[in-house]
């Protein structure tokens, strides 16, 4: 079967979407609830085309092609159809991709992971961090205006994280004369930044009560900022701040630990179907229409495979070792 794309002549395999034809040539069409060889159901229409002989714009992900087809991928008609279901799909995304604190160190020190290191006891790992970021012979905070700490997030609920204070305290147990240097993550500014926005009262209260780290750190910085395809695709359509407010009512940074290293976070969440689809009796839908969620049953925790959190488009479902 032939079916042009852009007015390339494509050959078709047997039982290939249109996506997957499009992909084998070398055209590329994103996609958020398709997953190669997994089971899926089109959602999130960010792979959109159009079909030129009758003007219909369908889910490429879903249509099997038929003879002669002749579908167009890229023109401003479906781009700006595709940037529309990315905005859509960040209105019910909130998070934030990047640390506030890391965002804006001078230092490039990856502020957050190396609290999330002090946090765990890893205070070796903290120090190389800290290391890697500074210049010998001195590693000190005290010239600093700590634009970290007028970034944290937690200075919007009680006070700010004593991170200039944490760093001296990591950097006195050793004599860093004799601790390697760790490589900072670098933060890429051009890659689209989620953000969580403002904290309601209730959720100021709620998360004073229930974040009791020893940092106090929240850890807002998301464990899939370098793996998301929500922030690459937002990326690609040159989208910088999304048009609707996120109207996800779901609470936010709140870890359900699924089973061993893998846990989810439903205000990530942008409802794919992916993990519903793919695990047996794990995660499921609850309620329909606006209102919908993907949640996962407590008794269902134990049959989830790890394996799954590679199906997750966003940073909702994550495995992680150290939180």
């Amino acid at each position: 079967m032939q079916i042009t794309i852009d007015n390339k002549n494509i050959e078709v395999a047997n039982g290939e979407t249109i996506l997957e034809a499009a992909r084998r040539n070398g055209i590329d069409i994103p996609s958020m609830c398709y997953a190669k060889e997994a089971e899926h159901k089109s959602s999130c229409m960010v792979c959109a085309v159009k079909n030129m002989q009758n003007g219909q714009v369908i889910p490429s992900c879903t249509t099997m092609p038929v003879e002669g087809m002749q579908i167009e991928s890229n023109s401003k008609e479906v781009q700006a159809i595709r940037t529309m279901s990315f905005e859509l799909l960040l209105s019910d995304h909130r998070a934030d991709c990047e640390a506030p604190c890391s965002m804006v160190c001078p230092h490039g020190l990856d502020v957050e992971q190396m609290l999330l290191f002090y946090d765990n006891a890893a205070y070796k790992k903290a120090c190389e961090l800290i290391k890697g970021a500074f210049s010998l012979p001195a590693i000190s905070c005290d010239d600093c205006k700590a634009p970290c700490e007028k970034a944290c997030r937690r200075g919007n609920i009680d006070q700010a994280v004593s991170i200039r204070k944490i760093i001296k305290e990591v950097v006195e147990m050793f004599d860093v004369t004799e601790i390697d240097a760790a490589d900072n993550r670098k933060i890429d500014k051009k890659m689209f930044q989620s953000r969580l926005g403002r904290f309601s009262d209730p959720e100021k209260q709620h998360l004073k009560e229930t974040v009791n780290t020893k940092s106090r750190c929240l850890h807002c910085a998301c464990a899939g900022k370098t793996d998301c395809k929500l922030r690459v695709y937002a990326t690609q359509q040159a989208i910088k701040r999304p048009k609707y407010n996120v109207t996800s009512a779901l609470p936010i940074m709140d870890k359900i630990h699924v089973n061993g290293n893998l846990w989810f976070e439903q205000a990530k969440c942008i409802r794919c179907g992916l993990c519903v689809y793919n695990s047996n009796n794990g995660f499921t839908f609850k309620d329909r229409g606006f209102g919908m969620q993907v949640c996962i049953p407590e008794e269902n925790c134990n049959h989830i495979d790890e394996k799954l959190a590679e199906l997750c488009p966003t940073g909702a479902l994550y495995r992680v070792n150290t939180h």
